[in-house]
């Protein structure tokens, strides 16, 4: 099933401003990177550890911390502490719209390779 939205235009006719504009490439550098794609496609299955997504994703432990301060730093990301684990999952329901939405838009990309 296809979501239709309104055009993006009719939802916020103003043009971005500088600072807003800085910001939102901020995110979208943030977003261009493989590993934390894979890490928030992970955290899409709900809370996790540093430990298991290591595990998952086959990567190290400061490979994944150093990600996920970037991460949280932009507020894509959260952390609960429960005793001596943090568990990370995805800010609220907007993160889990954009990676739903990006995923779903490589659907209809055409294959490269």
């Amino acid at each position: 099933m296809v979501r239709v939205r309104a055009p993006e235009a009719a939802r916020h006719p103003e043009l971005l401003s500088t600072s807003d504009a800085e910001r939102l490439a901020e995110l979208m550098h943030a977003l261009a990177s493989p590993v934390r794609l894979r890490i928030l496609s992970a955290l899409r299955g709900g809370p996790i550890t540093v430990t298991d997504l290591t595990e998952r994703l086959g990567l190290g432990q400061t490979t994944i911390s150093n990600h996920l301060r970037l991460l949280r730093h932009l507020s894509l990301v959260g952390g609960d502490r429960q005793g001596r684990h943090i568990f990370y999952s995805l800010f609220d329901e907007h993160v889990v719209d954009l990676v739903d939405d990006a995923v779903g838009h490589i659907e209809h990309l055409p294959r490269i390779g």
